[in-house]
């Protein structure tokens, strides 16, 4: 019996980083999908934040973790999971590096330039969510999906450098949520880079099953929202 639980919303990107990699690294645990159920009382006792994935394992000192990055990193260091999250202080610190780069920096332009096609709530503070009128809105979702290139650029001449990962000759758990994240692009026809077309066969062909399962979750729901355009 699976002593891990994860609780999940299939069509989310950043609850696709953590499928992901519970798959490709072996782990054992329950999936739970909380779709209609995130809000609950029950659902909020155990995660106050209201945010998937959602980690529940005895080890933990409150009983959960949510933050896809936080829980990859601890599922990593629990399990001796070198392979995705190198114990190399400079090698972990380019992987670190990485995905708070994304969280903080290029996440929140895909965010804006995808979310208001996907359907999903956007963020407090955005102009999305503000008085402002629809044309406004709509150049302020072209203008974020304009700058996602700056960032992109960074992952190619820094982060990779020639490498076919950013992890070298394997994935790390910083491309598992970089590759999870360029999947929603799809939802705005976003034309990607000739290398990150690349990159993302590469890793859906190194990692297999683990990847195109729950992928296909999210490409479902890209799909549909498309076909209610």
């Amino acid at each position: 019996m699976a002593t891990t639980t994860l609780s999940i919303l299939k069509p989310s990107v950043n609850n696709l980083t953590t499928r992901i990699f519970v798959r490709a690294a072996g782990l054992d645990f329950e999936e739970q999908d909380v779709w209609g159920k995130k809000t609950t009382s029950e659902f909020l006792r155990k995660d106050p934040a209201d945010l998937t994935p959602l980690l529940e394992e005895a080890g933990l000192p409150k009983g959960a973790l949510w933050e896809s990055c936080a829980i990859m990193q601890y599922l990593c260091n629990k399990n001796g999971l070198d392979q995705f999250y190198p114990t190399d202080p400079g090698e972990r610190a380019m992987v670190d590096s990485a995905m708070f780069y994304l969280i903080g920096t290029l996440y929140p332009l895909v965010a804006r330039a995808t979310y208001p096609t996907l359907g999903f709530p956007q963020y407090a503070g955005e102009v999305g969510t503000s008085d402002a009128d629809d044309e406004m809105k709509a150049k302020a979702q072209k203008d974020a999906e304009a700058a996602i290139a700056g960032p992109l650029e960074v992952y190619r001449a820094f982060f990779l450098d020639g490498k076919q990962f950013i992890g070298g000759a394997n994935p790390s758990i910083a491309d598992m949520r970089l590759a999870a994240t360029l999947e929603f692009l799809r939802a705005i026809d976003y034309e990607l880079p000739a290398w990150a077309e690349e990159y993302m066969t590469a890793m859906e062909t190194t990692l297999g099953e683990a990847y195109s399962e729950p992928a296909a979750d999210v490409r479902g729901y890209i799909d549909y929202v498309r076909s209610q355009a």
